[in-house]
């Protein structure tokens, strides 16, 4: 809402500078830059299913493993789809490496350790560095929103030797 009062009063401010051109001989002069600061705006979340889990088939925390490292997820209480498909009580996994939750109320980051499975995996083979890794899953809904309540995993830690 913030954000679309802020569109409309420049819009409106824009088309009466417009307008007001009293001396047209003045040389405009190039308005210095502003940096305006927008909060987030947060997209409606779709409703979990209360009781819906997502885990961690393989690997079990603490599990020592070489590369490639086999992950199986696992959900109970919703069903498993591919992003852009809105069923109601669905969504696809995301994998977390080494990070924490996002914003909740906005589309979950696509990068090095936010992995989307948009495709409806609920498996991967990934190859990480050696050392200790933190993972956790998300579960995004069509849009890749988080649900309200949010559906995550415990976080587990691996050795990846």
């Amino acid at each position: 809402m913030k954000l679309r009062i802020l569109l409309l009063s420049t819009l409106v401010a824009t088309m009466a500078a417009c307008g007001d051109k009293q001396n047209e001989d003045v040389k405009a002069e190039a308005p210095a830059e502003k940096t305006v600061e927008l909060e987030p705006v947060g997209l409606k979340r779709t409703p979990s299913v209360e009781g819906t889990r997502v885990f961690f088939i393989t690997p079990s925390d603490g599990a020592t493993l070489s590369d490639p490292v086999s992950i199986e997820f696992g959900i109970e209480g919703m069903a498993v789809v591919k992003a852009g498909d809105m069923q109601p009580q669905s969504g696809h996994h995301h994998l977390l490496i080494d990070t924490g939750l996002p914003d909740l109320d906005l589309p979950i980051p696509a990068d090095a350790n936010h992995i989307h499975f948009g495709d409806g995996s609920t498996s991967t083979e990934l190859t990480l560095d050696p050392g200790q890794h933190s993972l956790q899953l998300l579960l995004g809904d069509y849009l890749h929103i988080p649900h309200q309540p949010p559906v995550v995993s415990e976080v587990i830690t691996i050795t990846v030797e």
